[in-house]
C-alpha cells in the first residue's frame, strides 16, 4: 500500500516537473497545450490519490496514526 502511494506521489511530482520543462523549453505554439496537459494530469492524480485514501480510510483498510494527546 505504501509503495503505491509513493509511486502516485512520484508521478505527481514528475508531472509537475514536466510542466515546468514545457514552460521553459517547449516550442512557442505547443508550449501552452503541453504544459496545460501536464498540469491536468497532476491535478487528476492528486484528486485520485485523495479519493482512494478517503475510501480506504472509510472502509477501515487504513487508519490514521500519530500522536493524539489525551485530555487530562
Amino acid at each position: 500500500m505504501k509503495s503505491l502511494v509513493a509511486i502516485a506521489f512520484a508521478a505527481i511530482i514528475l508531472s509537475l516537473v514536466m510542466a515546468g520543462f514545457f514552460m521553459l523549453k517547449g516550442e512557442s505554439k505547443d508550449r501552452s497545450r503541453k504544459m496545460a496537459n501536464a498540469l491536468t494530469v497532476r491535478i487528476g492524480l492528486s484528486v485520485l490519490v485523495f479519493i482512494v485514501l478517503m475510501v480506504l480510510w472509510s472502509l477501515g483498510v487504513i487508519a490514521p496514526t500519530g500522536y493524539f494527546p489525551v485530555d487530562r
